[in-house]
């Protein structure tokens, strides 16, 4: 390797050239368009004292890293600081670790981002300026632990974190920064402190809200506020870095791949995404309920709003963590390597992350090596290209706010998180869609989904209905157009004209508790259906809709929410029905009170593009329950109201993430493997294979359809091609397979 930055920055791009995504320009790429593959060691207090800066040296070297991240400032500086208050850590004494550090990535052609975290300082700090610190109504100063945090719209913020950055770009040339609690105190907590007292009134002429209220303007004009400062800081820093740093020294936050947790803190994801050069994502880990999958929509969202082009790594742990954070043990290689595998299929780089420089459980040093490898080896089909899909789901932040409020997890997340299982098993590829970007999504989407965006703007309303006039079609769900932007419900639905359905008295709001209800398909089978027989059975008339495929032997589905009236038009078709809730216990009064209702379950219309709207909240009951019925239900609606317009179909078992691209020349197919015992519940140790898998992909007309070489296995497989489509086997899929036709 090159003994200069600069030698090392030319054969790296000399190198990756030809063939690598974003490499078009050579040497006069900025480092954020050419690093994929990022290291950090978070360092802690004790590090200075035995930090082996050589060992980690060849660790960089041997899991490929483009780029590392290293602690500089902010609770506690890594370096010898001209601020006083810019406490040293304990152990540094008088070493410049940053420093150190900096110079040997340097060396070994590594860029490097200064990371900082500017939320919260030791209590000298508070009392040499008890003004920059965030207080309570009762005046009391907010605390994190033994820290004290400090507020958005003071001085810390304003000028001496500018300060701080100054000293380090100017003294050290970092590429960039990074900071993961740049956004200072939370939506929970309301700041009262002096400087957010003159602030607010001056922007809103109003005192601060007193207490949450999503019903008071007041409160509302709040979250806006913050919401905008939290920009104004992001615009401040990475003026003042590249202000000493040079124009490619950006300042890069660090943001979280969650929109409820984006929302918590006033990070407008749609926007920042918007401003940055680099999407640095502190997203370490899966959720029993997101899964592994999570990460491959995460990706997917981001680059939605950023661009293809853009890259986006995510710090990945290579220690233990869940329920319960194990900082210096190792996390199990499979659930470490599947969390990193998905995200590459959604277009995510990979970060591997450490909690200290020193460790005695040392199995954590292998996870990454490997995931690295393959990633540089296949990093030209891994970026900058586009995705094939076939659904967009329509997600936007401001219904996480103003619809979701206090209670997103039950009203946005899980009804998202519901369809996109649903895609996932019956391996549709989907894109997320923003609200705003609704019509600017590019050729090819055969049908949108709403999963109960309860919060939209007319304009936003009329993007949907446009695309459903010029023939996509649409599945709404739940609350889906029943509020304005601000989250006030309205008379009826934005989006009624569509639906073929109108609010009567109800006001739909998933996240009433779970009953025992079912849904009434139409018309009732079990007549001609073996099985006891009590003489009432209604005699079978005319036949099912397409959307109830597969129930043939069944009258009821399991439901679980509640349903009131709603007035449908003519021409609707309401082939599910509500059964009104009835006892679970004791046995023996669980029989129907009323085993039929004319409550609407589910209204199909069809024009010139088919529009379902589902007012049972499906989405909601799977992303929480897995019921196989509802995710039957889901998968049917979405091929209905798409008119099968499919571009893909992957056939065999097993629990597959779909995910196709195209790239000039080529398409490029990313399976993920999501069958394993402990594919529902964090860690996973073990990975099952499944196949073979029998797969015919459409292509466009300008790929040279000849062979599907598979990046994994490393082999070559014969295709057939037939009127556009591609159709070969794979024979096997353990954990992931990225098949490049073309």
């Amino acid at each position: 390797m090159s003994t200069t930055r600069r030698q090392f920055v030319v054969t790296t791009a000399m190198v990756i050239a030809g063939e690598t995504a974003g490499a078009q320009s050579g040497a006069r790429q900025p480092w954020y368009r050419r690093c994929y593959r990022w290291g950090q060691t978070n360092i802690t207090e004790k590090d200075p004292a035995r930090y082996d800066i050589g060992w980690w040296r060849g660790y960089w070297k041997r899991t490929r890293v483009q780029g590392i991240i290293v602690n500089a400032g902010g609770i506690v500086a890594y370096y010898p600081s001209r601020f006083p208050l810019h406490k040293r850590a304990e152990f540094l004494g008088d070493r410049d670790l940053f420093g150190d550090l900096t110079r040997a990535a340097h060396e070994d052609g590594l860029a490097v981002l200064a990371r900082m975290d500017c939320n919260r300082t030791a209590e000298d700090f508070y009392r040499a300026h008890p003004d920059w610190f965030a207080r309570n109504a009762q005046g009391e100063p907010y605390r994190a632990a033994d820290k004290y945090v400090t507020c958005i719209f003071s001085n810390y913020y304003q000028e001496y974190i500018p300060g701080v950055l100054r000293e380090i770009a100017e003294r050290y040339k970092p590429e960039g920064f990074t900071d993961n609690s740049w956004a200072g105190l939370g939506r929970s907590s309301i700041c009262y402190c002096g400087n957010c007292t003159t602030s607010f009134r001056a922007a809103n002429g109003k005192d601060l809200p007193r207490r949450h209220d999503w019903g008071d303007p007041v409160f509302r004009q709040w979250i806006e506020w913050n919401y905008a400062r939290r920009l104004e800081i992001w615009d401040l820093y990475n003026r003042t870095t590249q202000a000493s740093g040079g124009a490619d020294c950006v300042w890069a936050g660090m943001n979280s791949g969650s929109v409820s947790s984006q929302a918590r803190s006033f990070r407008d994801l749609k926007e920042v995404a918007r401003r940055a050069h680099i999407l640095m994502l502190d997203h370490q880990r899966r959720s029993d309920t997101g899964l592994f999958q999570q990460n491959t929509d995460t990706g997917k969202l981001v680059h939605g709003l950023m661009g293809w082009d853009k890259i986006a790594p995510e710090s990945m742990a290579m220690y233990q963590s869940g329920g319960t954070n194990f900082r210096v043990a190792a996390k199990p290689a499979a659930e470490a390597r599947m969390w990193m595998i998905a995200g590459f299929a959604g277009g995510i780089s990979p970060w591997w992350h450490h909690v200290g420089a020193y460790h005695e459980d040392r199995r954590a040093y292998k996870t990454a090596e490997p995931v690295m490898r393959w990633h540089e080896a296949n990093e030209r089909y891994l970026g900058n290209r586009t995705p094939v899909a076939a659904i967009g789901v329509v997600w936007s932040q401001r219904n996480t706010d103003f619809f979701g409020r206090d209670n997103s997890e039950e009203l946005v997340d899980a009804p998202y998180r519901g369809m996109v299982q649903a895609l996932v098993r019956a391996r549709i590829p989907y894109i997320p869609v923003n609200a705003d970007h609704v019509g600017r999504e590019g050729p090819g989407l055969a049908a949108l989904v709403l999963p109960n965006v309860g919060a939209m703007s007319p304009e936003q309303a009329s993007a949907v209905r446009r695309f459903v006039e010029g023939g996509g079609g649409l599945l709404a769900t739940g609350a889906s157009t029943l509020y304005d932007h601000n989250g006030d419900p309205q008379r009826d639905f934005a989006l009624a004209g569509l639906f073929g359905a109108h609010i009567e008295s109800w006001r739909p709001g998933s996240g009433r508790g779970s009953q025992h209800t079912y849904l009434r398909l139409s018309p009732e089978l079990r007549a001609r259906v073996d099985g006891p027989k009590a003489g009432d059975e209604p005699a079978p008339a005319g036949q099912r809709h397409a959307v109830l495929r597969g129930f043939d032997e069944t009258d009821l589905l399991p439901y679980g929410g509640a349903l009131e009236a709603l007035r449908v038009d003519p021409d609707a078709i309401v082939p599910l029905t509500f059964v009104s809730p009835f006892p679970v216990y004791p046995p023996e009064t669980a029989w129907m009170r009323a085993p039929k209702t004319n409550i609407p379950g589910l209204v199909l219309r069809e024009g010139r593009g088919r529009v379902a709207y589902l007012p049972a909240d499906i989405d909601r009951r799977y992303g929480r329950e897995n019921l196989p019925d509802h995710g039957d239900l889901l998968a049917n609606l979405l091929r209905w109201v798409a008119k099968d317009n499919i571009p893909l179909a992957v056939e065999g078992r097993g629990l597959i993430d779909c995910n196709l691209y195209r790239q000039p020349g080529r398409v490029i197919l990313h399976l993920v493997n999501l069958t394993s015992a402990g594919t529902w519940r964090a860690p996973i140790d073990e990975l099952i294979p499944v196949g073979p898998l029998a797969v015919r992909v459409r292509v466009p007309r300008d790929v040279a359809a000849k062979q599907a070489r598979f990046a994994v296995s490393g082999a070559a497989r014969p295709i057939s091609v037939k009127d556009g489509w591609v159709t070969f086997e794979v024979p096997s899929v353990l954990d992931h397979e990225m098949v490049v036709i073309g």
